[in-house]
């Protein structure tokens, strides 16, 4: 058996134990017929299998993705592992709490940028109620994006013939949106209509999740990987690993790349379907708090790694992501999930290492969406 087929099984048998860790799989039938045929494996055999494929492997990707599976196997075991090594072995990116002065300095900005009277809460709440969507308007809203985006997309990768997508809104989820790759160059695209949504959120979304992010990058490299060169090691997304924070990080950084025109046509939906549309600004307030993002890695770690209470750890989000409780609470819940818990690294990791790879560089960015690229490589372009 190959290595490639020993890791697709490995991940496969963690994914009994825990639900949703396989994000998606369209490798070798007969790889999942043998899991779901055999039952649940111990988690601590799995570790050991693991670390035994592990010491058979040469530095590489594959590599990255085999410690990644072993290190959530020993963690599902009760192996005693920081959570901060949990993470890192992972996802190849220690965490670190964010000195809350970069969170002031965003709100100096904010005070400057937000319009209208009251606390800088209720500042930035009332230009996002300004700008909200109806949950219900959402789905025929990012319809009418993808086109756009889709072709913005051609200008980066060829899209395999055939590549196609379905959009539906969920509720109850601890997620706002959720790519589910389904092989055969496919994908449903999940939002979560709980979450309250922006137009200039719909456009992020659209991109995130399909063009030019995890669909294309999905479709893209199973044409390319797994079908052209029999790489079914591509076959598989599996959540604790390094290729989870490469793909966030390419769906974080396709929206940085898109040209004038394309944001111009994204906008014009957004009017065609009544929605306040403030272009300027609103990107100009976009992109002083994406460093809020880190906020909920921040609340994670105050949880697993410094035994912060659900509480204490809300009221954090609260105060520097200048959200309502409820939406603070829907944050931790996902800090929290046994899936998720060590997740959110990948969001901040992701869009700041893939974006000092890429550096406005359209062929980085081809290379990210085409190539197995490993985290040290973007660690090394980002020091």
């Amino acid at each position: 058996m190959t290595a490639a087929e020993r890791y697709l099984l490995l991940a496969l048998r963690l994914g009994r134990h825990v639900d949703g860790l396989v994000d998606s799989y369209y490798g070798p039938a007969e790889l999942q017929q043998q899991v779901e045929a055999e039952g649940t494996i111990d988690a601590a055999q799995l570790a050991a299998d693991g670390d035994a494929l592990l010491a058979e492997l040469s530095d590489g990707w594959l590599y990255d993705q085999v410690k990644g599976c072993a290190t959530y196997a020993h963690v599902l075991a009760g192996d005693d592992i920081s959570y901060v090594d949990e993470v890192e072995g992972c996802y190849g990116v220690r965490p670190e709490l964010v000195d809350t002065s970069v969170y002031e300095a965003v709100h100096a900005k904010l005070d400057e940028l937000l319009p209208g009277d009251g606390s800088l809460f209720e500042r930035r709440q009332g230009w996002r109620k300004q700008h909200l969507v109806d949950g219900a308007l959402a789905v025929p809203v990012l319809n009418d994006l993808l086109p756009i985006l889709r072709e913005a997309a051609r200008g980066f990768v060829e899209l395999p013939e055939g590549e196609a997508l379905t959009l539906d809104p969920v509720t109850g989820e601890p997620w706002w949106a959720f790519n589910y790759y389904q092989g055969d160059l496919r994908s449903r695209v999940v939002m979560n209509i709980d979450v309250p949504t922006t137009g200039l959120d719909l456009i992020h979304l659209a991109a995130h999740e399909v063009y030019p992010g995890h669909h294309t990058e999905h479709a893209v490299k199973e044409q390319l990987l797994a079908r052209d060169q029999g790489a079914i090691e591509e076959s598989l997304q599996f959540v604790p690993t390094p290729q989870a924070v490469v793909s966030e990080g390419i769906a974080e950084t396709g929206e940085d790349l898109l040209d004038d025109e394309t944001r111009a046509a994204a906008y014009d939906v957004l009017r065609k379907h009544g929605i306040a549309v403030s272009p300027e600004l609103g990107e100009r307030i976009s992109k002083t708090l994406e460093p809020l993002r880190s906020v909920g890695l921040d609340a994670a770690l105050m949880i697993h790694q410094h035994g912060a209470s659900h509480e204490e750890a809300q009221a954090y989000i609260e105060r520097w992501n200048l959200v309502p409780p409820d939406q603070a609470k829907h944050s931790v819940s996902f800090a929290t999930d046994p899936t998720w818990r060590a997740y959110v690294v990948t969001y901040s990791a992701g869009r700041d290492l893939c974006r000092a790879y890429v550096d406005g560089d359209p062929a980085r960015f081809t290379k990210l969406l085409t190539e197995h690229v490993r985290i040290g490589d973007l660690l090394a372009a980002a020091s």
